[in-house]
């Protein structure tokens, strides 16, 4: 939550907001405040606003083994959701994906109702790399490392920034291979394998920055963040505002 809004429903006026954070009098795990647009988890972080402790909300952070079938979107008419998969206790209603994976794509999702670091996340100015475990209809070569190391251009045009490369296996007919990407262009990762040659026949998300899908989460069931993967969330919220 911006740190504004945190200490608005203190009843803190937007004056003695100002006039604290001038001061240096709003410390945020010991330092002080960047500015009032600093995104704040309470339950992650220690707030004193002029030597009191602010107490506000603590946000939700889980992990959702994504399986294929399932849109990433909160409502949908005709198909499942991946919301859907999520109990009504946990308020799915207040959640949203950070990012987005093909209906067709599985793997790592992360859930959150903390919108701003999501925005944070998902920005160009944080180089969040994703990490996707990806199947192909035909050969992939060192050719194919190169081409993707120096950034892929849709036919369209449009430039890829560059990626990295690591094939798995190969032949003729059906190869595998590791792909990290830094940006999240529609369908990029898709695109960027038909520019080559070949078609992506099975994608998987892996890891989204420093975060892992855990190994033994089944595609469809989700669980809270652990404490390792919390202080990295603090990590990100550290760098916003």
């Amino acid at each position: 939550m911006r740190l504004d809004n945190l200490l608005a429903q203190e009843k803190i006026s937007r004056k003695a907001m100002k006039q604290a954070l001038l001061k240096g009098e709003i410390l945020v795990d010991g330092c002080p405040a960047r500015s009032l647009a600093q995104n704040i988890d309470t339950g992650l972080q220690e707030l004193l606003f002029q030597g009191r402790i602010i107490q506000g909300y603590e946000h939700t952070y889980l992990m959702l083994h994504k399986p294929a079938g399932v849109v990433t979107a909160n409502k949908d008419k005709e198909l499942p959701t991946v919301m859907d998969l999520l109990p009504p206790d946990i308020r799915p209603d207040k959640l949203y994906a950070v990012g987005r994976l093909d209906r067709d794509t599985t793997g790592l999702l992360l859930l959150t109702d903390n919108g701003p670091l999501g925005f944070q996340l998902l920005h160009p100015q944080y180089h969040v790399d994703k990490t996707y475990q990806v199947e192909v209809n035909g050969l992939l070569t060192p050719d194919h490392i190169q081409a993707f190391q120096k950034g892929i251009v849709f036919l369209d045009g449009t430039a890829c920034k560059p990626a990295r490369l690591e094939i798995l296996s190969a032949s003729p007919s059906f190869s595998q291979a590791s792909i990290t990407i830094s940006e999240g262009k529609f369908h990029q990762v898709k695109k960027m394998f038909l520019s080559v040659g070949v078609k992506v026949t099975s994608l998987k998300r892996t890891h989204f920055g420093p975060w892992s899908l855990d190994d033994h989460l089944k595609e469809g069931d989700y669980r809270p963040l652990n404490s390792q993967e919390l202080a990295n969330i603090r990590k990100f919220l550290r760098k916003s505002g």
